[in-house]
């Protein structure tokens, strides 16, 4: 196998070292010709004026006698040297005494010289002679030609890189042969003898090394072939005793693979036998999952349409005159419907969580009023259990959040719910603050706490933590099983800690993000008179309500004072109607204001500057208070602002408004709202009344329930969507289907809005608010 020369490992060689040499030696030629260059200058210069030098003296005696025939021969002997091309001396007038010139010579090379050394040179020396230091007697001018030097200069640079061009050929040529003989030739030995190994046997030929490379990598290189090759030798021996084994072992794998595919046969008839059956058992479980759907909507609407009526109809009760006896037994079952509503929404929120078809909002809200509220629900509770509900948010809590503040709220609910359930003495505190990017939430209680084996089931549905737990508080177990799920769909987390009594602590952390556009706005306004007024704080130190009014107070920099220690301040104290003797004490403040805070519920109201506060702590209500007891804010104002409130939503027009609902309690219950609201309601039973009574009345705005005989409500609302005059006549779902997808099937129907039932009047307000249409007054009055 032969290579081109070029292809050669020689070539390569001596190419690649010649021309590192060679740009080596092209440098080192370059520096000596600089080198030279400025020698050459150098020696030019020194030439030059020693040859004026040497002619100074007799020029100043020729000068100074005027001997012109002198002159001539001296100018002449000047002229001698190779590089004069003139000379001449002159007198103190510039006159010339005597000049002698001759011409340059011509070359082809003379601009190199020009160009390195210059055309010509011309050079002046002042004559004069001892006698006379300080009488100049004229000038010895000499014009000097550079080409004799920069001949010479070009001749030596020539030479020196012709002999470093020739040296590098021969260095070439020299490397190239003994490239070839040391190092190409031997491999090509072996490459020759490589090419001659067969495929087939390659064990029968060793490489022999070359002479003179025994001990070099050309002799170690041979040696490894030659092991690889005694390798593949050995290889070969036991791949031929294994092929002769394995003909052995061909005849039983034959019988064996016959045997193992009666086998697997037998064993895969079964297996489709098996898959046959798991795709009838999934088929089964995918009708009783459908079922099982189905049947939690039909129930969830057979059960809040009638539910509905219940509540709707205990609202309106109470909303009439009645007796204290009557009004107890009416807010009682108000309270067991509202109970059983709840545990409805945890039966159905709970299946959306493990069906994963619970959706999120992700939208603004305060965690500070979400708590406010939270407590303000439970207080009543609290209340008549005697326990304190203590409401602890941190001052510096950001004012908004992005989230979902109803799975918030829900989930709030239901660990204070539970943490009052289980409290007969003591408090329960709610705990908020925000660090690290999340928010972190604690409900704290003083009950009867739970074992280390409570703790492991608490969050497993239908479970409490003993049965005695069960049968002395009652409860399904589904509260903090809906909780710890609604916690991680927001990816949270919730933790408990408890000792069988000493109460428990739960802890819920939410990552949060603020909203973008928090800032001062969404702060109160605190006037900055109150820090000059000061609160005289008339509340135990060990009460916990004190630290938290305390905290918000400090927050304002409102100073904080002893009541016995400032008189002229406001006084905070803590009172209740049993109380006689903080009472008296407030009656006879001399400050500006009173502010009793009210944990109890029972407080009447005081003098005309006494504030009543009600616990739990609500931020906003605390500066309020501050403002009317220090009289900064004259209740007069509020109540002129709260009727101007009421006064433009008095002045809003009346709607008229058709409500299609089969259920006759139903219609009732929304006709009676709708009349206490000051609208207008006409009542269909089913889609096509409401069709009939379009055709033949104006109306404002519809609410439209969804299941009803004859024609449904998805139905009917896609027909009044055909008709060009409906197009913008607002529709407005009010259903008792809750589950996943109702609210989109209905707006996709072509509704505009959507409430569930049971309702409240306050959410019917705000849903026909929020439709209300501009031209209401005009529509009203055709």
């Amino acid at each position: 196998m032969s290579k081109g020369f070029k292809q050669r490992l020689s070539y390569r060689l001596t190419r690649d070292t010649v021309l590192v040499a060679m740009a080596l030696g092209l440098v080192l030629n370059v520096i000596q010709i600089t080198l030279d260059y400025f020698s050459a200058k150098e020696s030019m210069e020194k030439e030059i004026h020693a040859l004026i030098d040497i002619s100074n003296s007799p020029a100043s005696q020729i000068a100074y006698n005027i001997d012109v025939r002198l002159a001539e021969e001296l100018l002449d002997g000047l002229l001698r040297h190779p590089a004069t091309i003139d000379a001449r001396i002159t007198d103190n007038d510039n006159e010339t005494m005597a000049a002698a010139s001759k011409s340059s010579p011509v070359s082809s090379y003379r601009w190199v010289s020009d160009l390195l050394f210059g055309p010509d040179r011309v050079f002046r020396q002042e004559l004069q002679v001892p006698q006379l230091e300080d009488l100049p007697l004229g000038n010895l001018i000499v014009t000097i030609d550079t080409y004799h030097y920069g001949a010479q200069f070009l001749q030596r640079a020539g030479y020196t890189l012709i002999s470093g061009l020739l040296k590098s050929l021969i260095l070439s040529a020299a490397l190239l042969a003994i490239f070839y003989f040391v190092l190409t030739r031997p491999m090509l030995n072996v490459i020759s003898a490589l090419s001659q190994v067969q495929a087939s046997t390659p064990e029968k030929v060793r490489l022999p090394i070359p002479a003179n490379h025994r001990e070099d990598e050309i002799g170690t290189m041979v040696g490894i072939i030659n092991q690889h090759l005694e390798t593949i030798d050995s290889s070969l021996a036991q791949l031929r005793h294994a092929e002769s084994a394995m003909k052995n072992y061909s005849t039983q794998l034959e019988q064996e693979v016959a045997d193992r595919t009666r086998e697997i046969s037998e064993k895969n008839e079964a297996l489709q036998r098996g898959n046959r059956a798991l795709v009838k058992a999934k088929e089964d479980a995918v009708r009783r999952a459908r079922a099982r759907a189905n049947f939690l909507a039909s129930m969830s609407h057979e059960i809040r349409t009638p539910l509905n009526g219940v509540l709707g109809m205990l609202g309106l009760a109470l909303e009439g005159e009645l007796d204290p006896a009557q009004r107890n037994r009416m807010e009682i079952a108000l309270n067991a419907g509202e109970s059983l509503l709840g545990l409805l929404n945890d039966i159905l929120d709970i299946s959306k969580v493990e069906a994963g078809k619970l959706s999120l909002e992700n939208i603004p809200f305060s965690v500070r009023h979400l708590i406010e509220e939270c407590a303000t629900l439970h207080a009543q509770q609290a209340r008549r259990k005697q326990i304190l509900l203590v409401t602890e948010v941190d001052p510096d809590l950001p004012e908004n959040f992005l989230g979902d503040p109803t799975r918030v709220r829900q989930v709030l609910n239901n660990l204070l719910s539970n943490a009052i359930k289980f409290t007969d003495e003591g408090s329960v505190r709610i705990r908020a603050a925000y660090s690290g990017g999340s928010l972190r939430i604690d409900v704290v209680d003083t009950g009867i706490g739970m074992s280390k084996e409570g703790l492991h089931r608490i969050f497993s549905p239908f479970s409490q933590a003993d049965v005695d737990t069960t049968r002395l508080y009652g409860g399904t177990g589904l509260g903090l099983t809906l909780c710890r799920q609604l916690v991680e769909r927001m990816h949270g987390q919730i933790l408990v800690d408890s000792r069988e009594g000493s109460g428990t602590h739960f802890t819920v952390t939410l990552p949060l993000p603020i909203h973008e556009t928090y800032g001062a706005q969404d702060l109160p306004r605190v006037d900055p008179r109150l820090k000059d007024i000061g609160i005289a704080m008339a509340i135990p130190a060990d009460n916990p309500y004190r630290s938290a009014i305390e905290a918000q107070l400090r927050k304002w920099g409102i100073p904080i004072r002893g009541a016995s220690r400032d008189p002229d301040g406001i006084l905070l104290a803590l009172a209740s109607a049993e109380d006689k003797e903080t009472l008296e004490f407030a009656n006879d403040w001399q400050g500006p204001g009173v502010i009793l805070a009210d944990a109890t519920g029972t407080l009447p109201p005081g003098k005309a500057n006494h504030q009543l506060l009600s616990l739990p702590l609500r931020r906003d209500e605390l500066l309020r208070c501050l403002g009317l007891a220090a009289g900064l804010v004259h209740s007069d104002d509020q109540h002129a602002h709260r009727a101007e409130t009421i006064d433009q939503n008095a002045a809003e027009p009346s709607l008229s408004i058709l409500l299609v609902e089969d259920n006759q309690v139903n219609q009732l219950v929304a006709t009676s709202l709708l009349k206490k609201l000051g609208h207008r309601a006409e009542p269909a039973e089913n889609g096509l009344k409401a069709l009939q009574a379009l055709e033949n009345n104006h109306y404002d705005l519809v609410l439209m329930d969804c299941q009803m005989p004859v024609m449904d409500g998805y139905e009917a609302t896609q027909r009044i969507r055909q008709n060009p005059e409906w197009q913008q006549l607002p529709i407005i779902a009010v259903t008792a289907n809750v589950m996943q997808g109702d609210r989109e099937d209905c707006l996709a129907s072509g509704m505009n809005d959507y409430i569930t039932k049971p309702y409240k009047r306050e959410e019917l307000r705000a849903v026909i608010e929020r439709w209300r249409p501009s031209d209401s007054a005009e529509v009203s009055g055709r």
